[in-house]
């Protein structure tokens, strides 16, 4: 029997499909374009979205892996194709977001010769990956890729980077499509393997507690750890605050939620957080944004830290006590050895706080972004797929927009990447083609990659892209007001555009709202719309400030409820 005879690129795309992977993201050119001919000749199913920018490809993968849990690939050239794809390939390693990224490169024999759009993007990228191959022989194809693959999505999952050059990818393949893998110092399967001793530990803290707090993170929803830490909390009647990007891991309507916690979480998590007796974190890394001043974070509770990456043990807080792997594992072992607690004191205490100091916002006084994210978490019943991009906006989209379940809530959170959300949403959307998507952007963020609107109105993606428009930087300009004398440099986004008759010149549907009267009537109409994108331009009121407030680098019980009314001090950390 005559082998089937292949290329290098159709061999990659054939063991990428048989991966798993459905779609495939990018930007054509020279080095790549034995892969973008595959595309068309190799026969399979993976679905190609042509992009306008390397960078909102990145974004779109990214997207379409969190409102899945499942990886996508992304195809770029050579040079500044490749360099194009840094701050998103940064995006998805900060936060733990599997996907292979695909480069076409120079011939090998012009490697180092700065040859024509020839960067060292294995190099470059070595930071930001979790793994990085340059390929050197066709016949290795079937077993990088496969082993791509599975250091993307096991363990702590994150991008894997595979720089291919032309001569290897329009080479022959005579090497078979399956493949073993062969990473003698990669065992991610020792996550499973929990000692007993450390279960029982955890569980004789938990039993002892009277102020407890669980603090879920975003690896327990990478874990699937939703029921498990669901039926921990129910059990034992702990209350639950989450990271950024752990909404929705634990739905945030339940009584046990105290929604979000750190610099602009609920004052009632930061509070539940200065008073406990003990905090378990399960797969939270316990970043700057949620622990304020390390050496005060926690000082009257015992620490518990549960988490798949060794390397997180220790680096921010030093905990009492620790296990090592996959939260749903270790949460289903550690269901099986706790009890109901006498929590009702301190349960009934955090309630006041909620009453005390509840999420609020004045209507009076202009449109206020809050209310138009009030207003379409409402008519979503909460089960809308929220993107945000990075700034005010998702702030409060994080406090108002509620998260029900998991993967419904996608924000750029380690990397804080502005232009991250509306092309994330298409990825979602894409993703979850049944779904609402909603891309919650700010007028100076959407500008980074508002030209993605091609590929939205080309893939005919129902996105809703709500423009939450103060002509400002939102964010910095508030630091400015609170540390800075109020003195705004670089900020002031004079010269925005039209954005509806942006939108519609792209073929977008546009919508304009600029009274709170208009609020529910214009987005009942944008969210019935569904022939395609639309945009959503909300002239807000220009300054308004997000609370509460932790200034950077300051502790949790310096928390701040609203604009103070003396001069505060420069913060060391940043924005």
């Amino acid at each position: 029997m005559i082998a089937e005879a292949r290329d290098g690129a159709q061999t990659l795309l054939k063991c990428l499909e048989a991966g798993g992977i459905e779609y495939m993201f990018g930007y054509s050119g020279g080095a790549a374009l034995p892969i973008f001919d595959a595309l068309e000749t190799a026969g399979t199913n993976i679905k190609f979205v042509l992009s306008r920018h390397e960078q909102g490809a990145v974004h779109m993968a990214d997207g379409y892996a969190r409102a899945t849990g499942k990886p996508a690939a992304v195809l770029v050239t050579s040079g500044p194709g490749a360099g194009n794809t840094i701050t998103g390939i940064m995006t998805a390693h900060m936060d733990s977001i599997p996907m292979v990224v695909i480069s076409g490169q120079q011939v090998t024999w012009m490697l180092g010769k700065d040859a024509f759009q020839e960067a060292d993007i294995f190099g470059i990228t070595m930071p930001i990956v979790k793994h990085s191959y340059l390929v050197k022989n066709t016949d290795d194809i079937p077993r990088i890729t496969k082993e791509a693959l599975y250091i993307a999505t096991t363990g702590r999952p994150g991008p894997v980077l595979i720089d291919m050059p032309k001569n290897i990818s329009q080479g022959v393949c005579h090497a078979p499509l399956e493949a073993e893998i062969d990473l003698p110092g990669y065992h991610p399967e020792v996550c499973n393997d929990i000692e007993e001793s450390d279960i029982i530990a955890i569980a004789d803290a938990i039993n002892r507690s009277k102020r407890p707090v669980i603090l879920a993170g975003h690896g327990a929803m990478l874990a699937h750890a939703g029921p498990e830490l669901k039926e921990l909390a129910e059990t034992c009647q702990i209350p639950v605050t989450s990271t950024l990007l752990g909404k929705g891991i634990f739905p945030e309507s339940h009584d046990l939620s105290l929604g979000m916690l750190g610099m602009h979480g609920t004052a009632y998590a930061n509070k539940a957080i200065c008073e406990a007796d003990l905090i378990m974190s399960v797969g939270s890394r316990f970043d700057d944004r949620i622990i304020g001043q390390a050496d005060k974070f926690g000082r009257n509770a015992k620490i518990i830290h549960i988490d798949i990456d060794p390397a997180e043990i220790g680096k921010m807080i030093k905990p009492d006590l620790q296990a090592i792997g996959d939260a749903k594992v270790i949460l289903t072992a550690l269901n099986k050895h706790v009890t109901r607690l006498q929590t009702k004191d301190w349960l009934a205490h955090l309630d006041g706080y909620k009453k005390r100091f509840p999420l609020s916002y004045k209507k009076q006084g202009g449109l206020k972004m809050q209310h138009v994210l009030d207003v379409i978490d409402k008519l979503t019943h909460s089960r809308a797929v929220v993107c945000t991009d990075v700034g005010q906006h998702q702030m409060w989209a994080a406090q108002f927009c509620k998260s029900e379940g998991p993967w419904d809530w996608i924000s750029s959170g380690g990397a804080g990447t502005m232009g991250f959300g509306f092309p994330a949403a298409i990825g979602a959307q894409l993703g979850r083609p049944d779904d609402i998507v909603i891309a919650v952007v700010g007028d100076g963020g959407f500008q980074m990659t508002l030209f993605e609107l091609s590929t939205a109105v080309l893939q005919k993606t129902p996105v809703k892209i709500l423009i939450l428009n103060n002509h400002y930087l939102g964010m910095v300009r508030q630091w400015q007001e609170l540390f800075f004398d109020n003195r705004k440099s670089g900020v002031d986004l004079e010269g925005n555009p039209d954005f509806v008759k942006l939108a519609e010149a792209y073929g977008a549907k546009g919508f304009q709202i600029k009274r709170p009267a208009d609020i529910e009537k214009v987005l009942t109409r944008a969210l019935e719309y569904n022939d395609g994108p639309c945009v959503i331009n909300c002239e807000v009121v220009q300054e308004d400030n997000v609370f509460p407030m932790i200034p950077a680098g300051a502790a949790l019980e310096d928390m701040i409820i609203e604009k103070p009314k003396y001069r505060m001090e420069k913060p060391v950390g940043s924005t």
